[in-house]
């Protein structure tokens, strides 16, 4: 589907819904409302009115946010996730009542303040709802008609909400756009995947909603059916289906965005799929969004999600053309690691058409010939991948390359790739067409595709993800394509990929007789790549001013070229695309026959990497960047940068952006004059100096044309993120480059400087914050007088050390801390002082093994990760391992 960028209107006239005439009768307001004026300083004051309304009789609590005044506006509802209540939306309602907009939120059925019985967004119930509370938005003064009773309104909500803001759109054509968050489309599909029952997922439905009394009696009695049986029958798909999306998948014709998570075992990513291609297919403009996080946690993104969806608003509620609502297809990637969580940061990548799931698939032989393997009795001990309700806590860890997916001996099969001569990006769900048969019965299989380190020590499974797959005695002894988790992950050169298809899992129902299944491959693995699916590099918006910009060093070192030659090697062809290699590199303190300030320097650096340079006062960061960018001579060594020599006035230099000691700007000259000035100073063609992006990237404004004298701090430091990306250079070189800046201005260059890397270019970055760069770098080289103490990316760097944080969210009692500590493998177990955690030391264990011990001890288990944070590595490293 192409980006939404024409001018749209509905196919279908616009008309009452279906139970619009006579239902106003039906909405009974409660003995008045209560009004609350929000106080914010820096938007016009938002009133809130907390009313009463009933629905059949059935009392739903509601609040009406508007910046008061009798201009019409569109309207907004907003729905709540399951388990939730109307103030779990409140922060966004009024916001976008802040925006221009009416809002209604409300708390459904069976939660909150309101009555009733959870029916799963029954049509007669809280579909119903939905359309009682557009009626009684048409009878507000202040929201904007398009006929009479059909007020111009747009739906939004996550999960539960956002699955009844697509049901809305369906049966009441009222609904003009839509943008349902990490929601389904077929409950159906979402908790009985190709017929195995998703049990953890579903138990947890039940639980959330309050125990399965509160629910409709016909729901209460189909959950405990296919509980029991561990096997939905016909009539349970008929049930979930006929309440989901999908059941009016015809009539949905309204603009959607549709954002989904990608740590999402709930409702992953192919249920987005389903609904972007069936509203697409009618004929509406639809975005898609995949998001880091989801049901299983991680980043939700919250407030660049609920940015878009306003601009989406904007679009199609407001008729507001000028807005940009992004492009058709939008995922995020990961860049660093943040120091806080271990959470990865993010970058965006994007199309300007949605790829679907299977876009630009290449072929990766894999190898392992015919298995056998069994079901225990049971289904016991089951493989681990996804543990609902631990809050992200092993789907993050997947992210940050830190596998804790456990399979056991005997209960799966398994198919290698050779090591992959370059990196693939999988962007969609990988199939691979195998060939099983069962003992007796169904077999009933789950697939995962890891990736493997080279070593093959590690493997990681992206996002934590399995597809169960039902295979019936008649599908077995013939092929049959299986279609695996869909993701978005980088598997790096040297990587391998493994194919297993395991018996069991934690998170769902398996057969409890014991089996035998044996499986053969009957094709090779194809994954998605999504070509087209690209991360913007050059069209950086205007608020990037936050990256410190390069100063005049590049243009003095090109000066004295012509009174500085020296002989040059001849370039290396075979580091012809290598940003950086170091070989050797040594620099003496001037006047001294021994002290070195640099010795012995080595490291490389790769396209699209972003490397930090850490090292304590004295460690040679500056001199190292200095002789980089040609500013000295080594005594030693070998600088190549793209395959060059780098002397003073190295033609590749013009290739290198700089920040080194602060930018030099001339006082008395304009900004623009500046850039101009250090441009002619370079000699090169005016054409090729992207002026006018760089001054776009600066958004200085009409300050452009006034003195430099004249500037504030921050000013000239946009002044500086302009010239040093002059040309747009392929290596960009920062020293400092936060000194100086507010923490939202630290915030905004650390995202530029992934962005700008995920092109192709290549960033390197001194800097005394640890934190900042754990959260902005891939790679890092760790520096401790003048010598190499270690380099790699930030993962292995961070991660080598040997204690575990557990968080959970019950006090672990002593006596069971006690038995952790004595585990095999276990070095130490100790209580954190709030008593919701241990500190677990490794002492040949595996992480895999400990949480496959936790689980069986049934820990409350809310987060697991590595301990040690960039700032414990850099320490360590530094002291010699002593810290």
């Amino acid at each position: 589907m192409d980006s939404p960028t024409s001018r749209w209107r509905p196919r279908l006239p616009r008309k009452r819904g279906r139970w619009a005439a006579g239902l106003a009768a039906l909405v009974v307001l409660a003995a008045g409302g209560t009004w609350t004026a929000v106080a914010d300083d820096s938007a016009p004051a938002v009133q809130r009115e907390d009313r009463m309304l009933r629905m059949d009789g059935v009392p739903i609590d509601t609040s009406y946010f508007t910046t008061g005044g009798a201009e019409r506006r569109p309207a907004v509802l907003i729905g709540h996730g399951f388990g939730g209540s109307k103030a779990d939306v409140r922060a966004q309602a009024e916001k976008l009542a802040a925006d221009g907009y009416a809002v209604l939120t409300w708390s459904a059925r069976g939660f909150g303040k309101s009555g009733g019985e959870i029916s799963l967004n029954a049509p007669d119930a809280e579909v119903k709802d939905v359309s009682g509370l557009i009626d009684w938005l048409a009878g507000r003064p202040e929201v904007e008609l398009d006929g009479k009773g059909d007020p111009r309104v747009g739906l939004t909500g996550a999960s539960y909400g956002g699955a009844v803001s697509l049901l809305a759109a369906g049966y009441d054509q009222r609904v003009d756009s839509v943008a349902p968050v990490i929601t389904y489309w077929n409950l159906a599909d979402a908790l009985f995947p190709d017929g195995v029952f998703k049990k953890l997922w579903a138990g947890i439905f039940v639980t959330t909603g309050g125990g399965c009394e509160k629910f409709e009696k016909r729901l209460c009695e189909m959950y405990e059916r296919v509980a029991v049986n561990g096997k939905p029958d016909a009539a349970a798909r008929e049930l979930l289906t006929e309440r989901s999306p999908v059941a009016v998948a015809d009539r949905i014709d309204v603009p959607a965005l549709i954002v989904q998570g990608q740590s999402d075992s709930l409702f992953p990513l192919d249920q987005a799929d389903a609904m972007a291609k069936a509203i697409s297919g009618n004929g509406a403009p639809v975005s898609v969004d995949w998001i880091a996080g989801g049901h299983d946690g991680g980043d939700m993104e919250g407030d660049r999600v609920a940015s878009r969806v306003g601009a989406w608003f904007d679009r199609y509620l407001k008729e507001d053309e000028g807005a940009d609502t992004g492009p058709a297809f939008r995922v995020t990637r990961t860049g660093g690691i943040d120091s806080t969580d271990g959470a990865a940061q993010q970058r965006g990548a994007s199309s300007d058409r949605y790829p679907g799931l299977t876009g630009g698939g290449e072929e990766i032989a894999l190898a392992g010939g015919k298995q056998t393997f069994r079901n225990p009795a049971g289904a016991s001990p089951p493989a681990i991948s996804a543990v609902p309700g631990i809050g992200g806590g092993l789907a993050q860890l997947s992210s940050v390359g830190v596998g804790l997916s456990l399979d056991f001996p005997g209960q799966y099969a398994r198919f290698d790739s050779r090591p992959l001569t370059e990196s693939v990006r999988v962007t969609g769900s990988p199939t691979v067409r195998v060939n099983v048969t069962a003992g007796s019965g169904d077999a009933v299989l789950f697939g995962k595709v890891y990736d493997v380190s080279p070593d093959g020590k590690q493997q990681v499974l992206p996002s934590q993800l399995v597809t169960p797959h039902r295979i019936t005695p008649a599908q077995q002894g013939r092929p049959v394509e299986l279609t695996l988790p869909a993701v978005d992950h980088e598997i790096d050169s040297g990587h391998r990929l493994r194919l297993v298809l395991s018996a069991t899992d934690l998170g769902y129902a398996s057969p409890a007789e014991p089996v035998t299944y044996t499986a053969s491959l009957e094709s090779p693995l194809t994954v998605p790549t999504a070509p087209q699916v690209k991360t913007a590099s050059t069209a950086l918006p205007w608020w990037t001013w936050g990256l410190p910009g390069a100063a005049v060093v590049i243009a003095a070192a090109l000066l004295l070229s012509a009174r500085r030659r020296t002989a040059t090697p001849a370039p290396d062809p075979a580091l012809a695309d290598v940003p950086l290699q170091i070989t050797g590199l040594s620099k003496k303190y001037a006047k001294s026959a021994d002290r070195y300030a640099v010795r012995e320097l080595s490291f490389r650096v790769e396209k699209g990497q972003v490397l930090g340079l850490l090292g304590p006062n004295g460690a040679g960061k500056t001199t190292s960047l200095r002789m980089l960018m040609g500013l000295i001579t080594p005594d030693e060594g070998d600088i190549r940068v793209f395959g060059h020599a780098i002397r003073p006035g190295a033609p590749v230099l013009s290739r290198v952006g700089s920040f080194v000691e602060g930018a030099g700007f001339l006082p008395h000259l304009s900004g623009r004059a500046n850039l101009e000035l250090y441009w002619q100073a370079t000699g090169r063609p005016a054409e090729d100096s992207h002026i006018e992006e760089a001054l776009e990237i600066a958004g200085l404004g009409d300050a452009l044309a006034r003195a430099v004298r004249t500037y504030s701090q921050g000013m000239r430091q946009r002044l500086a993120i302009a010239q040093a990306m002059l040309g747009m250079p392929d290596l960009l070189i920062l020293d400092e480059p936060t000194n100086g800046l507010d923490p939202p201005q630290i915030r905004e260059m650390r995202d530029v400087m992934i962005r700008y890397a995920a092109g192709g270019r290549t960033v390197i970055v001194s800097s005394h914050l640890l934190s900042e760069v754990e959260q902005s770098c891939t790679h890092l080289v760790v520096m401790d007088r003048g010598r190499l103490v270690q380099a790699g990316p930030v993962a292995e760097i961070t991660g080598s050390g040997d204690m575990l944080l557990v968080r959970t969210a019950q006090e672990v009692p002593e006596p069971l801390v006690e038995k952790i500590a004595a585990l095999p493998g276990i070095g130490s177990a100790v209580r954190m002082g709030d008593g919701l955690g241990l500190l677990v030391r490794l002492d040949g264990a595996t992480s895999s093994e400990l949480i496959t011990e936790l689980v069986r001890l049934d820990l409350p288990l809310t987060g697991v990760g590595p301990h040690r944070r960039l700032e414990d590595a850099f320490l360590t490293l530094i002291s010699g391992g002593s810290a």
